[in-house]
């Protein structure tokens, strides 16, 4: 019997994206991830056909951090990108991982509380607890498709980065060739009934969903364009079943 005081998981049928943003509620989208945190990392690897380690590899490299730096890690879940940032910036770095889920926070403490100059707090990626310009850089990997308002995400990684700092969006894409339709297929049919097994079905239809719903990587472009930052560009890897997009605070304003 489920819990009446916990939220159902976000009900996201076909085109229940606004476009600019995730449908879904933040409570919602925050009880799921608590729901699943437990099963979260292994079914990130299964998903992702053991591919993760190097897509994270290749954002934290993007995201430049010099030595002693700083960053915040928006939509942080398990952190395992937070705890790479700590490690590229070695002695002297600060790195803070936000996220909503007080679940995924709390895994992320546990797994990482050896961890020197990393911390983990609860908040709103729409209202990130850090200080304007506080940081060298922003990143958010898997998490800016559950966001309610895509623009405002970018806006407030622009916001807590100082002038000149990067922000880093890595997340899945849906290209169109041959190869990524049977990729699909992987993602589409086999997925949900990974997560079904794991007892996280619903959650996992939802993943699918909010991957069909997600903007091209052109548009998301355009999103961190109009959210202030400059010089933005975007990689495919892994066939463009997953995109990175760099784009920089401008040196004024």
């Amino acid at each position: 019997m489920s819990d009446p005081t916990t939220p159902p998981l976000p009900a996201m049928p076909s085109g229940g994206s606004t476009g600019d943003g995730n449908a879904a509620s933040a409570r919602e989208v925050g009880a799921m991830f608590d729901r699943i945190a437990p099963v979260y990392d292994l079914m990130n690897a299964v998903i992702s056909g053991f591919q993760e380690p190097r897509w994270r590899r290749r954002a934290v490299a993007l995201a430049g951090l010099p030595a002693g730096g700083s960053a915040v890690d928006v939509a942080s879940g398990t952190g395992r990108v937070a705890a790479s940032l700590a490690v590229a910036a070695g002695p002297g770095g600060r790195v803070l991982g936000v996220d909503i889920s007080p679940g995924m926070i709390g895994k992320a403490r546990r797994d990482y509380a050896a961890v020197p100059g990393l911390d983990f707090v609860v908040g709103d990626a729409m209202a990130l607890p850090a200080p304007d310009g506080a940081a060298d850089a922003a990143t958010i990997a898997f998490g800016m498709r559950n966001l309610p308002d895509y623009r405002q995400g970018f806006a407030e990684m622009r916001r807590v980065v100082r002038p000149g700092g990067r922000v880093v969006c890595l997340e899945i894409a849906r290209p169109d060739h041959l190869l990524a339709r049977i990729a699909r297929l992987w993602f589409e049919r086999i997925v949900p009934a990974l997560g079904r097994l794991a007892g996280q079905g619903d959650a996992y239809g939802y993943l699918v969903e909010s991957v069909r719903n997600y903007p091209p990587p052109e548009r998301i472009a355009a999103f961190m364009e109009e959210a202030g930052l400059e010089g933005v560009t975007w990689t495919p890897l892994s066939l463009g079943m997953v995109t990175i997009h760099v784009g920089r605070r401008p040196l004024e304003g």
